[in-house]
C-alpha cells in the first residue's frame, strides 16, 4: 500500500509540474537543437564523452537549454548539482556551495560537484572573484549561464578559466518537434496549423516561451472543452501580446520597411515611431541594431561617415547594457541617421562594379601595377614604369591609370551634392582635371 501511495503521489506531483519542467530532457539524446555543440564529434558532446568535466560559460538567449545542459552534465559525471541564482543570491550562497562541495569531496563516495550560476552576469566583480580559488583548486566545476556577452559581463580572470559555448535560438523545426512532444504526453490538445505557425513565430526560438504558452492554451481549452486550438481562438485568448506583432510574418517586414524608409526620408519622428513599434511588439533589439548599420552604409554612406561609427557604437552599447537601458542608444542612432545627409552613391557604385565585373570577365593586371619581389619578376617588367604617388607633386601621379589596359574609364562612384560628398565631389573633379591636363 505504501509503495502504491508513493507512486501515485509522485505521478500527481509530476502532473502538476510546469510543462517546461516535465519535458526537460533527461538524456543528451533528448535535447532538441544546439547540434553545433551536441552533435556527433562536436565540442560539448566530446566534453560529455571525455568523463572529465570542465568549467564553462553557456551564452545564449532565454529558453535554449542552458540549464538543461548544465543538469545533464552533472548527471553524466555523477556530480552533485548546486544551483545559484545571481539575481537572488550573493556571497553567502557561494560560501554554502563551497561547504557542500567540501562535504561531497571528502565524504564516503568522494562525489564531484558542479556549481551552476544562472544569470552569472548579474554578479559583480567581487562575487565572481569568489569562485576563482575554488575553480583553480578543482573543488568544483563552475558552469555559468548568461544571456549577455561574457566578454563584457564576466571578469577576465573567470573567463580565462572557463570555455565559452554559444547557444543558438531554436529553429522552427526544433520548436515544432518540441510541441509534438507536448502533444505526445497529452499535455496539449490538437492545434490548427495556422495557430501553431503563430505560436512558433511568437516563441521566436525560445522553447520555454512556447511551452508556457501551450500550457496556458491547454488550460483554457480544457475549460471550454475545445477539441482543437484554432488561430482565431488563440488571438482571442492571448489577446494583444499575440495580435500586436507577428515576428515571422508580413507585418514584421512591413514595419522594418517603414522604419528604413522613414530614416531614408529624413523624418526622425516617423523613424522613432516605427522603431518603438518594433520594440513594443517584441522585435530583438540586436536585429534592429544590425538594420541601423545597414541604413548607415546604404543610405548615408560617405555623405556622413560618422553615421556608420555611431551605428556600430550603438550596437555595442546595447550589447553592454541590454534592455531597456541599451535601447536608448539605438534610439539616438535612429534619430541621427534620419537627420544625417543622405547618399546612396557608394551603394550604387558597388552594385554597378559587381555587375560590370560579372559580365566583363577577368582582365589582367597591368605590368606596371604588379609587385616584383623576385629578380625573375623584375626581368619580366613587373612594376616597370610605376609612378609612386607620394613622390609626385601633391601626392598625386597625374595622368597615371589604374584600371586594366583596354578597359574604358567607368565612373562607378558619383558623389551626391550633400554632406561630405560635396567636398569629395570637388576633390574628384580637381584630380580628373589634372589627369586631363597630362593626357
Amino acid at each position: 500500500m505504501a509503495t502504491s501511495f508513493s507512486a501515485s503521489a509522485a505521478a500527481a506531483a509530476a502532473h502538476h509540474q510546469p510543462l517546461a519542467e516535465r519535458l526537460r530532457p533527461r538524456t543528451l539524446g533528448e535535447v532538441i537543437g544546439q547540434q553545433h555543440l551536441l552533435g556527433e564529434g562536436m565540442a560539448l558532446r566530446l566534453a560529455f564523452e571525455s568523463g572529465q568535466p570542465h568549467s564553462c560559460i553557456l551564452w545564449g538567449p532565454p529558453g535554449v537549454g542552458k540549464t538543461t545542459i548544465a543538469r545533464l552534465m552533472a548527471d553524466a559525471f555523477d556530480a552533485q548539482f548546486i544551483t545559484i541564482s545571481a539575481v537572488l543570491g550573493g556571497v553567502k550562497d557561494i560560501r554554502e556551495a563551497v561547504e557542500q562541495a567540501l562535504l561531497a569531496r571528502d565524504g564516503l563516495h568522494a562525489q564531484r560537484t558542479i556549481v551552476f550560476v544562472d544569470e552569472v552576469h548579474r554578479f559583480n566583480k567581487s562575487q565572481q572573484d569568489a569562485f576563482l580559488p575554488h575553480v583553480e583548486s578543482g573543488l568544483f566545476t563552475f558552469i555559468g549561464a548568461t544571456t549577455e556577452n561574457p566578454s563584457f559581463e564576466v571578469n577576465s580572470a573567470l573567463l580565462s578559466r572557463a570555455a565559452v559555448y554559444v547557444l543558438q535560438p531554436l529553429g522552427e523545426d526544433d520548436l515544432r518537434q518540441l510541441a509534438g512532444r507536448a502533444q505526445a504526453i497529452g499535455a496539449v490538445p490538437a492545434v490548427e496549423q495556422a495557430a501553431m505557425d503563430r505560436l512558433i513565430a511568437y516563441a521566436d526560438g525560445d522553447a520555454r516561451r512556447l511551452l508556457n504558452t501551450l500550457e496556458t492554451l491547454s488550460v483554457a481549452a480544457g475549460r471550454e472543452k475545445l477539441a482543437e486550438v484554432t488561430d482565431v481562438w488563440v488571438l482571442k485568448v492571448l489577446g494583444e501580446r499575440m495580435r500586436r506583432y507577428d515576428k515571422g510574418g508580413e507585418q514584421f517586414y512591413d514595419t522594418i520597411s517603414a522604419l528604413h524608409k522613414s530614416v531614408r526620408g529624413s523624418d526622425p519622428d516617423a523613424a522613432l515611431y516605427w522603431f518603438v513599434r518594433m520594440l513594443d511588439g517584441g522585435a530583438d533589439p540586436r536585429y534592429l541594431a544590425r538594420r541601423l548599420i545597414r541604413m548607415a552604409t546604404e543610405d548615408i554612406g560617405l555623405a556622413d561617415p560618422r553615421a556608420l561609427r555611431l551605428a556600430l557604437d550603438a550596437a555595442e552599447v546595447y550589447e553592454r547594457l541590454g534592455s531597456p537601458e541599451g535601447e536608448l542608444a539605438l534610439a539616438e542612432c535612429v534619430v541621427y541617421l534620419a537627420v544625417a545627409p543622405k547618399s546612396n552613391a557608394v551603394y550604387k557604385a558597388f552594385n554597378q562594379a559587381k555587375a560590370f565585373v560579372k559580365k566583363d570577365g577577368s582582365r589582367p593586371v597591368p605590368l606596371r601595377l604588379r609587385n616584383a619581389p623576385t629578380q625573375l619578376m623584375k626581368s619580366l617588367d613587373y612594376g616597370k614604369g610605376y609612378r609612386y604617388a607620394h613622390d609626385e607633386e601633391g601626392g598625386f601621379a597625374a595622368g597615371e591609370r589604374y584600371l586594366p589596359d583596354g578597359m574604358p574609364d567607368t565612373p562607378f562612384y558619383r558623389p551626391v551634392p550633400r554632406g561630405l560628398e560635396i567636398r569629395i565631389g570637388d576633390k574628384l573633379r580637381e584630380l580628373r582635371e589634372l589627369n586631363n591636363q597630362k593626357n
